[in-house]
């Protein structure tokens, strides 16, 4: 075979091939690709598998779905896939009514207030509510974690390293200064925010492990639109069993989980929709 030839093997995805590499990536890790998808998942996939020395696409299937008995080939392929698309205070106005309508005034009640950000990304949600908190004066008495499927945007995360597009305009800029520095590639975390997070990875649709506990909030935001409905509803009970009484979920201001049963109810919190258990 010509170096031509097997180059446009490496980039050619015929469509049963999308098909069972797509099935693959969605029983993984709840990713769903669509038809639509296929051009954009076709040239990330090519140039991962390429990078990882194969040169036809279906030999590079061969090996997740055969020789790969662990899975960590396949956790490699999702880190290649995976968008990070997020910055501080993202939908800012939510945040601030979970802050200071539901998690200030369970500190105030002189109890300690647990929250959880799954599918923290690179560490910008939790480090920003971490500095919304210490603004009011209770990061102390919140315990913050965050889980995120991508082992390497966790470790990004632990190290307190933002990228430049971390802080968008029109965002609380001053108040993201007192608790960062510029640094070469972006913004550095300040050490008393960074200690405030306790970073994990973890797979939505797995089991929990063993210790996570009830949670007073658990904000799981802009990330379910990639899930078709059966893998929400699963990530949703997976969810929802964390919730400490009287806790509430967070999704996107986008996102309903209105269609999924009656588990959750939705209700309004300061202007912002939240959903919490059924009595």
């Amino acid at each position: 075979m010509h170096r031509d030839e097997r180059r446009s093997d490496v980039t050619t995805l015929s469509h049963p091939l999308f098909a069972v590499f797509a099935d693959l990536v969605e029983r993984a890790s709840g990713l769903h690709y669509s038809a639509e998808d296929r051009e954009l998942f076709a040239s990330k996939l090519a140039a991962h598998a390429a990078e990882r020395g194969h040169d036809a696409l279906l030999d590079y299937y061969y090996r997740l779905r055969y020789d790969d008995p662990e899975g960590v080939e396949l956790a490699r392929l999702i880190e290649a896939l995976v968008v990070h698309e997020t910055y501080l205070f993202r939908e800012l106005g939510a945040l601030i009514a979970l802050v200071d309508c539901h998690i200030v005034p369970i500190v105030a009640a002189r109890r300690r207030a647990r929250v959880w950000s799954a599918a923290c990304s690179t560490g910008e949600e939790p480090y920003g509510l971490a500095m919304l908190l210490d603004d009011r004066g209770v990061l102390d008495a919140v315990e913050i974690v965050a889980t995120d499927l991508s082992g390497a945007a966790i470790r990004r995360a632990r190290e307190g390293q933002l990228g430049r597009r971390a802080l968008r305009d029109g965002y609380p800029v001053e108040l993201a200064a007192r608790y960062t520095e510029a640094s070469a590639h972006g913004f550095t975390v300040a050490p008393r925010i960074r200690d405030a997070v306790r970073f994990s990875t973890m797979n939505l649709l797995d089991p929990a492990p063993p210790g996570l506990g009830l949670f007073d909030v658990i904000l799981c935001r802009n990330v379910l639109i990639y899930f078709r409905e059966e893998q929400i509803r699963r990530a949703i009970d997976r969810l929802a069993d964390h919730l400490a009484p009287g806790g509430l979920i967070a999704v996107g201001v986008s996102e309903s989980l209105l269609r999924f049963g009656t588990r959750l109810i939705c209700e309004e919190r300061g202007g912002a929709y939240v959903y919490r258990c059924a009595p």
